[in-house]
């Protein structure tokens, strides 16, 4: 199993467009055979800034996820959105339900 943290940090006025473009692509991943998980979280303190949370079955589960139409569309649109690039940190569970 693979768990990634993306960290993003999105323009002040292009929260909105963000989150209705990564509520598509999160709609979309959770049908994906291998997705365990997906979940998108709003920095409270700053909304600007988001993580998501994606759990996949395996490496290819994953790399899976990086050819799919709606993974492309959401890569494509938030491009410009964002104040910096976005980061990710990949963890292989260990306590986890």
């Amino acid at each position: 199993m693979i768990a990634n943290l993306v960290s993003v940090h999105v323009k002040e006025d292009c929260i909105e467009q963000f989150k209705e473009i990564t509520a598509y692509n999160h709609e979309n991943t959770r049908k994906e055979p291998g997705n365990v998980r997906f979940d998108v979280l709003w920095n409270k303190a700053d909304p600007t800034r988001f993580t998501l949370y994606e759990v996949f079955a395996d490496d290819a589960a994953a790399a899976f996820h990086k050819t799919t139409a709606h993974y492309q569309k959401w890569r494509d649109t938030v491009a410009d959105y964002m104040a910096e690039p976005r980061s990710a940190v990949s963890n292989t569970p260990l306590c986890f339900d």
